[in-house]
């Protein structure tokens, strides 16, 4: 074997070597696509779909990470949206510290206003924080809380929740007395399944759920989305 032969050798193990350390995740962690293969993932925070208006610090690919617990309970609740021809699509899970980051410097940023008008239209920027839709923390970046929705199993379309996902405003609040009949039934439907596999919702945010007795409870992690 020729000295050419061994450099090529040498050239593919290094990165192979370096694919496989950026792929690794903090052990309990998980890329869902390995658990559930078929979940419609579209991460808003790695577009420019979302209130800031731009991709989010940390989110380098359209992967959702979660705990390996939350990840085998949501496979559960996909199971069974299946049977009724329904399925997910997930808008976020694994938040890293430093998107979180990109967020509270976007609100104390009263100038940028690109895209109030299609998520917080009623809401003055600069009560974001006093309000609660802005935290310096998330349990997002504890892994084991994710965002997402149910979508009709032959069309993909989302089913009408009454107000687009990270709207700030009482449109969100699971309660809200303003909605359709349709539109209650539908988070109703979304609000039973995920508690019967333990996730818990945030009532301010019909898409917002939290895996019970999740296993970082007070770890936050930053850790890329790659």
């Amino acid at each position: 074997m020729n000295y050419k032969t061994l450099f090529f050798i040498g050239s593919l193990l290094l990165i192979t070597l370096g694919f496989n350390l950026k792929q690794s995740l903090p052990e309990g962690f998980v890329y869902v696509e390995t658990v559930i293969p078929d979940l419609n993932v579209e991460l808003r925070y790695f577009s420019e779909n979302n209130f800031v208006g731009d991709s989010i610090d940390g989110y380098k690919a359209n992967r959702l990470i979660l705990t390996k617990a939350a990840a085998e309970k949501l496979k559960l609740v996909q199971e069974e949206l299946q049977n009724q021809n329904l399925c997910l699509t997930v808008y976020d899970g694994y938040r890293p510290q430093r998107a979180v980051n990109h967020f509270i410097r976007w609100a104390k940023d009263l100038n940028d206003t690109l895209k109030k008008q299609q998520f917080y239209p009623a809401v003055n920027k600069r009560n974001l924080f006093k309000s609660g839709y802005i935290a310096s923390r998330s349990g997002h970046s504890r892994g084991s809380t994710l965002d997402l929705t149910i979508s009709d199993g032959e069309t993909g379309e989302p089913l009408d929740m009454g107000s687009p996902f990270d709207f700030f405003g009482e449109e969100s609040w699971v309660a809200h007395e303003g909605l359709t009949e349709e539109q209650r039934k539908n988070r109703q439907l979304l609000k039973t399944v995920m508690l019967k596999h333990n996730f818990r919702n945030y009532p301010k945010e019909w898409w917002h759920f939290t895996l019970r007795w999740e296993p970082f409870p007070k770890t936050y992690f930053d850790f890329e989305i790659e």
